[in-house]
């Protein structure tokens, strides 16, 4: 089927064009975790929502979760890999699934910290985001993961049964999380220490540390959100940010921003307005779509009479 509007992320910025969207009787699919926004649960106190004074980020979260469940308001726990505009519709991948809607509002907020170097420079010549994605073609081959979060370690076991070597480089903050390592299969090499640059030639063949260096023939980067233009080909971006005009357009016709992946400030209440705009507008959008596809069809009724 094909949805009115797909809203990638589940923060503020995400849940509040849900909302919007909804009251307005709009087709919706929401993709984002069941943590909602794994920023916003670490918030100690939040003292500048309107309306919420000393909550904390898992609190606010729970009144979040409670809005959605009385507006029945479900979240698809899929990551999005790639969004291609197809002319009058949008492809949204998630591994080997693809779903369809006319518009899309981008809420994936921001990746904090610089891409490694060779990491953007070697992106589809060896380095990837998506290891079930792209698995198939390192099948006995030596991949590297270098994991941003808790599900990295699934990729890498996944990537386990088919790679011939499979390392695995831990980049958290958490080292409660860097100690579960009973969560990966034990042929997988655990390698603690901070990957310097992906090297290469024409294609990735290395990953180099301060004081050492692995061959690899491919290198998967796992975080919760990627970089816009990896995300969605052609979308104009100013630095680590996606560019949009005071309607939270992007450069992609039908194709909306909002939240933290907008700009700074990084601030939920700012992100919940800003999804509230780009809802609307989005909403605004398709009303224009069907309004023009109506004239026409009665243009073509008036021809044939």
């Amino acid at each position: 089927m094909r949805y009115d509007i797909a809203i990638v992320g589940s923060g503020p910025a995400g849940l509040s064009a849900a909302i919007n969207a909804k009251i307005r009787n709009k087709n919706i699919i929401v993709f984002g975790t069941e943590s909602l926004s794994n920023k916003l649960i670490k918030a100690p106190s939040i003292d500048n929502y309107l309306g919420f004074y000393e909550i904390s980020g898992e609190e606010l979260r729970e009144k979040f979760q409670d809005h959605l469940d009385k507006m029945e308001i479900e979240i698809t726990y899929k990551k999005i890999n790639n969004i291609y505009a197809m002319g009058d519709y949008f492809a949204l991948m998630s591994g080997d699934d693809m779903y369809e809607a006319t518009t899309v509002i981008l809420a994936t907020g921001v990746e904090y910290g610089k891409p490694i170097k060779g990491e953007e420079e070697f992106l589809g010549k060896g380095v990837g985001y998506c290891a079930t994605c792209d698995a198939p073609l390192y099948k006995d081959k030596k991949v590297a993961i270098i994991g941003y979060n808790k599900e990295s370690k699934e990729e890498a076991n996944f990537l386990n049964e088919i790679a011939s070597k499979t390392y695995f480089i831990p980049m958290y903050k958490n080292d409660s999380l860097m100690r579960e390592s009973n969560e990966l299969d034990n042929s997988i090499e655990v390698i603690n220490d901070r990957p310097v640059q992906i090297k290469g030639e024409n294609l990735v063949n290395k990953v180099s540390f301060k004081e050492k260096e692995i061959d690899v023939d491919g290198v998967f980067v796992i975080k919760d959100s990627a970089s816009p233009k990896s995300l969605v080909p052609g979308i104009e971006t100013e630095g680590p940010h996606i560019k949009v005009d005071i309607n939270m357009q992007t450069s992609i016709t039908g194709c909306f921003a909002a939240g933290d992946c907008a700009g700074k400030p990084y601030s939920y209440i700012k992100s919940a307005g800003q999804g509230q705009i780009a809802a609307i507008n989005a909403v605004s959008y398709l009303d224009k779509l069907r309004i023009e596809q109506k004239n026409k069809n009665s243009i073509k009724k008036s021809r044939r009479m």
